[in-house]
């Protein structure tokens, strides 16, 4: 019996076998098919709960087999599922198509979204029904056959290739390994880097010490290894993920997925992929993003060239480094951080303990929304690492589950993501919950050590935690409403503006003890976290601005022309450039937010959003950041109302008035 085509709550993962998942799609395809058929072809008049309503509720255990699919290819994948992936994407990019371009499907949904101001529909059902019709107006329901066979192709094609430049990136990076055996190459390393470096080397029956491209072993390497020459190689190695003479180079890849991206865009009418997306974003055209980078880029590049400048000097005066290179970088900033502030990871790491900051996100939920964690292991996981609960409310209501896995492993990508299993919606007058996932990529426990996070994993897990919220809180009617279905420029508020309770001193007192003798963190130290948050605060927005115009490049104009990958971002990177080039690196090759995530024109976002959360934070500072009121203010206005309202709407809902941009610069210390 196959798990995926039975009813489930929790995902059934410990059922599940590779074998499973393609029969499963398979049949769940033609089963939503013909649920879809059956409001096309209906004789009844098209009415908004026989069309538009009936169509949100189609594909229900569809989506679960997938999500439940789709999540494992990023945090628990192999072989098998990356060719399982090849198989069944070009299956569901057909099917979305076929959904998208059924003519006779679009009538009824038209013709109810002509009736839309004599109807009696509430706001969320008048949302459902601009976003649907949108989908399919967007999306080619009007286009001649000719050119949907058109879409088809591209969309097919597309789908395949931002696997593939995915699975290039992953392997790329399980590739390499900088094997040493001289314990003096590793000067300068802290104790707990080392012994987790032995440990990678000792699990791959080696001797001595292994330092890999994932994040807990690459920057603990490149922020304190003495040697010079070693943080080159491991730079370089990371800089040239898929850009190197081998079969997992992405440079193709690359100008293929920009080209039918735009080729797409005009097929559909629109004069690029970044009009196409950002018609249905806050900032809505690439003219607004693009003044909005360089409104930034004027205030950041003085404060980033000072700062580079002031690097550069303590560099020489230090070691006598004539030109300051992107391997020097983290390092030199390191060292001039603990001169200026006498802080650095190392003191603050003990009072970090990963179980203690996850007890802490858990208790400023508490704090904020009434919301109680209860571990349940009784909850089916993928992995022996991944953490289960159920969440709850004060009255003791169930509100979602909740997974966490917090570890690298070699199936699983970079980064950190937040995800879910399930959606929330009512249903038959049932407010069916969510399930919602947090992945990340934490140091691990060592044989002497638990996983001590850096305090920059310590915002990590905070963001993340907070678009957690934004899936957990979630209490809207309809599925495709819910939650973190939001404009793209609006999905990053709730993630970073929990991350600002980190830096405050009422918050740490919650979590921050030193693990081995449970001291509550020295009020000096959150003083200098405070102090030193704006650290470098120049070049590092300075870095984000260059990834947002590398996207914008990427996708606001014409890309047929672009012959050489590493040329085509090299001027765009000009205006944002601080370090000498590096001809051997490139970035766009391992861009996976935009060329296998869903920030395609969509990477300015993180800026956009830090507007608003610098804003939004401004306000809780003035009434109290444990405040009670307005906690339940932006839970009922922002975190409960998922896309069923304007964002900008929600936002002065929530603040009395719009953003003010002044908040983000005084914040990093700009203005």
């Amino acid at each position: 019996m196959n798990p995926l085509l039975q009813k489930f709550d929790t995902a059934p993962f410990s059922q599940i076998k590779e074998e499973h998942y393609v029969p499963a799609i398979k049949e769940l395809i033609d089963f939503t098919k013909k649920e879809i058929d059956a409001i096309a072809d209906s004789s009844e008049a098209p009415t908004f709960e026989n069309t538009v309503e009936a169509l949100e509720n189609t594909g229900m255990q569809l989506d679960r087999a997938t999500s439940v699919f789709f999540n494992l290819n990023s945090a628990e994948t192999n072989a098998e599922i990356q060719k399982i992936a090849q198989e069944v994407s070009p299956l569901l990019t057909n099917f979305k198509n076929d959904l998208l371009l059924n003519e006779t499907l679009f009538k009824r949904v038209k013709t109810v979204y002509e009736q839309r101001n004599d109807l009696p529909l509430n706001g969320e059902q008048q949302m459902l029904l601009e976003k649907q019709y949108k989908g399919f107006a967007r999306n080619g329901a009007d286009l001649s056959e000719e050119k949907k066979d058109k879409l088809r192709a591209l969309d097919t094609e597309l789908a395949k290739l931002k696997l593939t430049f995915g699975e290039n990136v992953l392997a790329e990076t399980n590739a390499f390994e900088m094997h040493l055996t001289h314990e003096g190459d590793l000067a300068g390393l802290p104790s707990g880097a080392k012994e987790a470096a032995a440990q990678v080397a000792k699990e791959k029956g080696k001797e001595g010490w292994i330092i890999t491209l994932d994040y807990p072993s690459y920057i603990p390497f490149m922020k304190y290894a003495e040697n010079r020459e070693l943080r080159k190689k491991l730079s370089l190695a990371f800089g040239s993920k898929a850009f190197q003479d081998n079969d997992r180079n992405n440079e193709k890849n690359v100008l293929r997925i920009a080209n039918l991206r735009h080729e797409r865009a005009q097929l559909l009418g629109y004069e690029t992929h970044a009009h196409f997306i950002l018609e249905e974003r806050m900032a809505e055209t690439p003219g607004n993003v693009e003044a909005f980078l360089n409104e930034l880029l004027e205030k950041a590049r003085p404060a980033a060239k000072k700062e580079f400048d002031e690097l550069e000097a303590y560099a020489q005066k230090l070691d006598g480094i004539d030109e300051l290179q992107k391997w020097d970088s983290a390092y030199y900033a390191e060292k001039l951080k603990q001169e200026r502030f006498n802080l650095d990871d190392e003191k603050l790491k003990p009072y970090f303990k990963l179980e203690n900051v996850i007890d802490g996100v858990f208790t400023v939920s508490e704090k904020l929304f009434g919301l109680q964690f209860e571990q349940d292991d009784t909850i089916d996981a993928y992995h022996e690492d991944v953490m289960t609960y159920k969440v709850k409310d004060s009255e003791g209501v169930l509100v979602s589950i909740f997974y966490a896995d917090f570890h690298p492993r070699p199936g699983k990508r970079g980064g950190a993501w937040m995800t879910s299993y399930k959606p929330q919606q009512i249903k038959n007058g049932v407010n069916d919950r969510p399930h919602v996932s947090i992945v990340c990529n934490f140091t691990k426990p060592t044989e002497s050590k638990p996983s001590l996070l850096t305090f920059n994993e310590v915002t990590t897990l905070f963001h993340e935690f907070g678009h957690a919220l934004h899936g957990m809180l979630a209490n809207t009617t309809y599925k495709g409403l819910s939650g973190t279905n939001v404009y793209w420029d609006f999905v990053e508020l709730p993630s970073q503006v929990l991350e600002n309770w980190c830096y405050e001193k009422e918050t740490l007192e919650l979590f921050a003890k030193h693990y081995e003798t449970g001291e509550l963190i020295p009020m000096e130290y959150v003083q200098k976290i405070k102090e030193s948050a704006t650290f470098h605060e120049g070049m590092q927005t300075l870095r984000q601005l260059s990834f947002g115009m590398l996207d914008m490049a990427w996708h606001g104009a014409d890309p047929s022309t672009i012959e050489n990958v590493k040329a085509f971002e090299e001027k765009a990177f000009a205006k944002t450039k601080l370090y000498p080039d590096t001809p051997r690196t490139c970035m766009s090759t391992a861009f996976s937010h935009i060329f296998q995530g869903g920030y395609s024109a969509g990477y300015y976002s993180y800026k956009w959003a830090e507007v608003l959360d610098a804003d939004a934070f401004d306000y809780f500072k003035q009434e109290g950041i444990f405040n009670k009121k307005l906690a339940t203010k932006f839970k009922e206005t922002v975190l409960s109302k998922g896309g069923t309202i304007d964002p900008m709407e929600l936002y002065v809902q929530f603040r009395g008035k719009k953003p003010n941009p002044d908040a983000l610069l005084k914040r990093a210390g700009l203005i």
